[in-house]
C-alpha cells in the first residue's frame, strides 16, 4: 500500500469540493481532491440551471461543473478520480484510504461528499431522470409554470415542496401512503387548505408514463386493500420529497451528526469539532441544498484551512 501526506485533502466534487478546491489553490494549499462516486455531483444529473449567479441565459448541470471543475484546476488543485472508502480522525494527521487501497494522511480535510436524494425505486424514475423527474423543486420548479405536478412525500419537506411548487404550478397533487400527513400541524394546514394541492392519501405511485418525458404516473389507492384502486392521473412534473441521506458514514466514529446523518457544524462555520476538519455542502445542509449555498460553504472551508494551517505553522 501506497502512503502520501497532503496538506487539504477535499473529499467530494459538487459544488462545495470545487469551490473549496478553486479557493485553497489560490491560497497555495496544494489541495488534492477526489471526485467520489458521482464525479461533480448531483448536478451532473440535472438538465437547465437557471439559479446559479454568473450564467444569465442558464447553464447545463454538467457544464457548469465542468466549468468549476477546469477552474479549481487552473490554480493547481490535483483533481483524481477515486472514492475515499476509509477515515481515521483520532488524531492529526488524519488518515484516509482510497478504494485502490492508497493511504493518504492529512493535515486538514474538508468533506463535501453531498446527500443522496431518495427514491421510490422504480425504474421510470431512471428513465425519465431529467425528463420530468426531480428531487429538488427549488431547483426545478420553475419549468413547470403554469403546469401540472406531483409530490410524493408526506413530512415537513414533501408538505414545503408541494406549497412551493403551488406557487408556480396550477395543479399540485401531494401522493401520501398512509391515510394521514407526518408534517407538522402548521404545514398540514397550509397544505389542506391551499386551492392548488390535491392531497391524495392512501396512495403509492407505481410508475410513470410519457413519449419525450413524464406525461402521468401509475398509482395505487389502497394497495392490497380489498377495495384498490388502480388509476392514471396526467402529470407533467415528478417530484421526490421522501427525504436525502447525507454521505456521512465514514466520518460518523469522529465527527457528531443528527439523527439523519448531517455533519453538525459550529454555528455559521464549516468547523467540524475535529480541528482541521471542514464539512461543506449538503453533507452538513439539511435546509437549503442549493449549488450556490454549497459553493458558499466551500468558500467558507478552505479559509478555514488557510487559516487554521497558517496558525499551526503547516503552510
Amino acid at each position: 500500500m501506497t502512503t502520501e501526506h497532503v496538506k487539504c485533502l477535499i473529499i467530494g466534487s459538487g459544488p462545495a469540493g470545487y469551490t473549496a478546491a478553486i479557493y485553497a489553490g489560490r491560497a497555495n494549499i496544494a489541495p488534492v481532491l477526489y471526485e467520489g462516486i458521482q464525479p461533480g455531483g448531483q448536478l451532473t444529473i440535472t438538465t437547465e440551471v437557471e439559479n446559479f449567479p454568473g450564467y444569465p441565459e442558464g447553464v447545463t448541470g454538467p457544464v457548469l461543473m465542468d466549468d468549476l471543475r477546469r477552474q479549481a484546476a487552473r490554480f493547481g488543485a490535483d483533481i483524481r478520480s477515486g472514492i475515499i472508502v476509509k477515515a481515521d480522525l483520532s488524531q492529526a494527521p488524519y488518515h484516509f484510504w482510497t478504494d485502490d487501497e492508497k493511504e493518504i494522511t492529512a493535515d486538514t480535510a474538508i468533506i463535501a461528499t453531498g446527500a443522496t436524494a431518495k427514491y421510490l425505486g422504480l425504474e421510470d424514475e431512471k428513465k425519465y431522470a431529467g425528463m420530468g423527474v426531480s428531487a429538488c423543486a427549488t431547483c426545478d420548479g420553475f419549468f413547470y409554470r403554469k403546469k401540472t405536478v406531483a409530490v410524493v412525500g408526506g413530512g415537513d419537506t414533501a408538505c414545503e415542496e408541494a406549497i412551493y411548487l403551488a406557487g408556480l404550478a396550477k395543479q399540485v397533487y401531494l401522493v401520501v401512503r398512509k391515510p394521514y400527513l407526518r408534517a407538522s400541524k402548521i404545514m398540514q394546514e397550509r397544505v389542506l387548505n391551499h386551492p392548488n394541492i390535491q392531497v391524495l392519501f392512501e396512495h403509492n405511485a407505481i410508475g410513470l408514463y410519457g413519449e419525450n418525458g413524464v406525461e402521468g404516473m401509475h398509482v395505487v389507492k389502497r394497495m392490497g386493500e380489498p377495495d384498490e384502486e388502480r388509476y392514471d392521473v396526467p402529470i407533467d412534473g415528478f417530484f421526490l420529497a421522501i427525504g436525502h441521506k447525507p454521505n456521512s458514514d465514514i466520518f460518523k466514529p469522529w465527527i457528531k451528526t443528527d439523527e439523519t446523518g448531517y455533519i453538525l457544524t459550529e454555528a455559521g462555520t464549516p468547523r467540524t469539532g475535529v480541528p482541521g476538519v471542514f464539512a461543506a455542502g449538503d453533507v452538513a445542509d439539511p435546509h437549503y441544498r442549493q449549488a450556490i449555498t454549497a459553493a458558499g460553504s466551500g468558500c467558507k472551508a478552505a479559509i478555514e484551512t488557510e487559516r487554521y494551517l497558517s496558525t499551526n505553522g503547516l503552510l
